[in-house]
C-alpha cells in the first residue's frame, strides 16, 4: 500500500537524490548538488512557502513532489502548484503519482481556501503528460514564460 506524508528533515537525502535524477531524466540537466541541498533544506526548515510530499511503500520512499502556493485574486483563494515530481524507476506504473495527486486533490476538496491544482511539464515529457491527463488534468490555454538569471 502506498502512503503519503509530508516530508521532514530526515528525508533530505532522498529528496536531493530524487531531484538530481529527475533533472537529468526529464530535462537533461545536471544540478549542482550543494545548491540543490540548500534549496531542499530551505523547504524542510520552513524558510520558504513550499512543502514536499513523499509517497512510501513499506515505509520506503518511492516518490515525491513539492507544492508551492499561489494567491489567486480571481478566485479569492490559493492554488497549489505541483513541482519536482519524481517516482523511482522501479515503482513506476504502480499508482505512486496517482496516490500523491489524490492526496493533494482531497486537501483541495476539503478546504475553503484551496481552489485547485496546477503544474507545468516539459513539453517533451510525453509520458508524464499522459499520466496527468489520465487523472483528469487538462492542458490549458496558457503558455509558460520565464526569465531566470544564470
Amino acid at each position: 500500500m502506498i502512503v503519503v506524508r509530508r516530508a521532514n528533515r530526515d528525508d533530505l537525502l532522498f529528496i536531493v537524490d530524487a531531484q538530481m535524477a529527475m533533472a537529468v531524466e526529464s530535462e537533461g540537466a545536471e544540478l549542482d548538488r550543494a545548491t540543490l541541498t540548500e534549496g531542499v533544506r530551505a523547504v524542510l526548515e520552513d524558510r520558504v512557502h513550499a512543502e514536499y510530499w513523499l509517497a512510501e511503500e513499506d515505509e520506503t520512499p518511492v516518490g515525491m513532489l513539492m507544492t508551492v502556493t499561489e494567491w489567486s485574486d480571481w478566485r479569492n483563494g490559493v492554488v497549489l502548484w505541483i513541482h519536482s515530481v519524481y517516482v523511482v524507476p522501479e515503482a513506476r506504473r504502480r499508482g505512486v503519482y496517482s496516490t500523491l495527486y489524490a492526496h493533494l486533490r482531497s486537501q483541495v476538496e476539503r478546504s475553503d481556501e484551496l481552489m485547485g491544482l496546477r503544474l507545468y511539464v516539459d513539453k517533451r515529457n510525453e509520458p508524464a503528460q499522459r499520466v496527468y491527463e489520465a487523472l483528469g488534468m487538462t492542458r490549458e490555454h496558457y503558455h509558460l514564460y520565464e526569465w531566470l538569471k544564470d
